[in-house]
């Protein structure tokens, strides 16, 4: 298989599983992802499979939009690494949970198909306030 035809099977992975998320569909989210799937959110918590999909069966989570784009996918055999920024409109239990993230998804090749293994997201913040300083000082 060439890293050409993989990169094509993980993009359509990628776009399954952000459909997925935007409509709650917990049964290809399921099916999308392995059983030792694994989540780590914006702000550091871990969510085993069972309680991420809790969260849309329960109705706890509600996303509107979801884009899943500027992606690197890496393919190393039967894993893939995709870093990409995952941008969301969403609710959690009626708060906002809007945000854009740099995010990390890992894919694993089990009996001929691509499947989650799990997703890592970092919130994308600007400058660090002392970079920002810095910076202008440069430019005096």
């Amino acid at each position: 298989m060439t890293t050409t035809t993989t990169e094509a099977q993980i993009r359509e992975l990628g776009e399954r599983w952000a459909d997925a998320e935007r409509r709650g569909d917990v049964a290809l989210l399921d099916e999308l992802s392995v059983d030792e799937f694994a989540m780590v959110g914006p702000a550091g918590f871990i969510l085993d499979k069972p309680q991420w999909l809790h969260r849309y069966r329960a109705g706890d989570l509600v996303t509107h939009s979801l884009e899943w784009d500027e992606l690197a996918v890496r393919d190393f055999g039967d894993t893939a690494l995709v870093i990409g920024r995952h941008t969301q409109r969403a609710a959690y239990r009626g708060n906002p949970a809007d945000g854009s993230f740099r995010a990390t998804h890992i894919a694993v090749r089990r009996d001929g198909r691509w499947r989650l293994a799990g997703i890592h997201m970092s919130p994308i913040a600007g400058p660090p306030p002392s970079t920002a300083a810095q910076t202008r000082e440069d430019l005096s």
